[in-house]
């Protein structure tokens, strides 16, 4: 079931005041949408309201007049035409089972969350149809970085929904002439893309950090696209999605480049740092660490070989030095090629 346009005067209502909430609402601001920016940090509400910035995370980046900040879940909810959610995976069953008293099927809803439950290794879609089954599920996903779209650069997102009017609207809110939003029915693949791809960019950064060169960051890249592909594929992905802007554009962008969190992370892991020291130093949630455990039993619990995705759960999780989970890829029998893609494309 599609939805009537969203008219400049109805909000659509941000929920997650971290670096992407912030940078989304500025963007639907800019584009000339009222926005209702809310968060579940008090504290760091009425720091952003009084300063009409996000200081810490965009610096320079000014709130538009049309930005405003909400303390209040209910009324972000009730007076608002779209929801777009950017919580960590973490807390996405929390705040969907706190919207739901509010939630009308009227009302558009969406995420930018990449990863799956922790605990549970549940697809967010998979929660959203538990929390909220009268609502579609939709995602915004795609290689981007919110400093990025926060300063207007050129950036190219997909909007995923098992409905594709409901992408289309959703693809609305957000293009602009610098922001190209293309849309898709296939969730799962958006789903896989966007949680496995920072399992990746952590091994990435661990060859970086280790000094392996550019040669190694190419293999691993390649290689990972072939893990993505077989636990996609046997979820019920498709190809076209996984080598997309979904898939493979979210992974070259994530493991190449240190604005990503879990690259940053995979670097520090390399140098002998502790996780937990790595983890309070971000200060922010690094969807690749909850990821890792979780894609590491997905792909345990289908019998899918995930050799990257192996390695950096045993440093994570299991004590294995970077050096060691090195060794035990390179280690690893040779096989021909095109064995090491694709294994199966059925559930």
């Amino acid at each position: 079931m599609g939805r009537p346009p969203t008219e400049p005067g109805v909000p659509i209502a941000v929920l997650g005041a971290g670096v992407w909430g912030t940078a989304l609402a500025v963007v639907l601001a800019r584009h000339g949408r009222r926005v209702l920016l809310w968060g579940a940090d008090e504290a760091r509400l009425a720091r952003l309201a009084h300063e009409r910035t996000n200081a810490t995370s965009l610096p320079g980046v000014p709130f538009p007049d049309s930005l405003v900040i909400e303390t209040d879940l209910a009324v972000a909810c009730e007076q608002t035409a779209g929801l777009l959610l950017a919580v960590p995976s973490g807390g996405f069953r929390t705040v969907m089972l706190a919207i739901a008293p509010y939630y009308s099927h009227d009302t558009t809803l969406a995420w930018v969350t990449k990863g799956l439950e922790p605990g549970s290794h549940k697809r967010l879609s998979e929660i959203c149809a538990e929390t909220l089954p009268r609502c579609p599920p939709t995602l915004v996903t795609g290689p981007s970085f919110a400093q990025e779209v926060a300063a207007g650069l050129p950036t190219a997102l997909t909007v995923a929904s098992t409905e594709v009017e409901i992408a289309e609207h959703v693809a609305s809110w957000l293009r602009g002439e610098r922001l190209r939003v293309y849309t898709t029915d296939d969730v799962i693949g958006a789903e896989i893309g966007g949680a496995v791809k920072n399992v990746l960019a952590i091994a990435a950064g661990i060859s970086d950090g280790l000094g392996f060169g550019a040669n190694a960051r190419a293999a691993l890249i390649t290689r990972g696209l072939a893990e993505l592909l077989r636990l996609g594929l046997a979820l019920g992905a498709r190809t076209e999605t996984l080598m997309g802007l979904a898939g493979v554009g979210d992974l070259v962008l994530t493991c190449t480049d240190n604005m990503s969190r879990n690259r940053r992370v995979g670097l520090a892991l390399a140098r002998g740092r502790a996780l937990g020291d790595i983890m309070g130093e971000l200060g922010q949630a690094v969807e690749g660490v909850a990821s890792a455990r979780e894609v590491h039993a997905l792909a345990r619990d289908r019998d899918i070989d995930m050799p990257i995705t192996e390695q950096v759960y045993q440093v994570l999780f299991g004590g294995r030095s970077p050096e060691a989970a090195v060794a035990a890829l390179l280690n690893r029998d040779p096989k021909m090629e095109h064995e090491m893609a694709v294994a199966s494309s059925s559930p």
